[in-house]
């Protein structure tokens, strides 16, 4: 794990931390010491993604999403955030309290069907009528196009 730190780009080493996590192969804390030990190149590196590692990402789409925020001083987003209001109880995939914005990370994989797809415009338009905004990004906007995908939830957040 620590040498994915040490090596990889931020978000693909943030992706491989938060993976690790998720299984119970390795404790934050124990990411933290470890990284902190480091020393050589990429000590800073590792020392960053111990820092922002979050068992609670569910996929590589959401960490690289999450990693573009962190890497863009984009705060205030967390991941698997459960918004219970107006009589409604749904986890988002990154979730800004304050500003009730939602970010979710969308894989066709897991939304390919048409009862998915029903269940998710239900779920969205639960969250807009509790007041959340919702922004839907896809794969294709948060790897191919990030510039984008910063411009565009902070363009958000100045409207909250």
């Amino acid at each position: 794990m620590l040498d994915c730190a040490r090596l990889l780009p931020f978000g693909e080493a943030l992706a491989v931390a938060d993976a690790a996590l998720v299984t119970g192969e390795l404790v934050k804390e124990e990411l933290q010491a470890a990284a902190n030990a480091m020393r050589g190149p990429g000590r800073p590196n590792a020392i960053r993604i111990a820092a922002e590692a979050s068992r609670r990402s569910e996929s590589f789409l959401e960490s690289m999403l999450r990693s573009l925020l962190v890497s863009a001083g984009v705060d205030g987003f967390e991941p698997q955030v459960v918004v219970a209001a107006g009589g409604i109880r749904v986890r988002v995939d990154l979730g800004h309290r304050t500003a009730r914005i939602a970010l979710e990370a969308e894989g066709y994989e897991f939304h390919g069907s048409a009862r998915k797809f029903a269940a998710d415009c239900r779920r969205y338009d639960d969250l807009v009528a509790a007041g959340w905004l919702v922004l839907r990004l896809t794969y294709q906007q948060v790897i191919g196009d990030p510039a984008w995908v910063v411009e565009t939830v902070r363009a958000t957040l100045a409207t909250r």
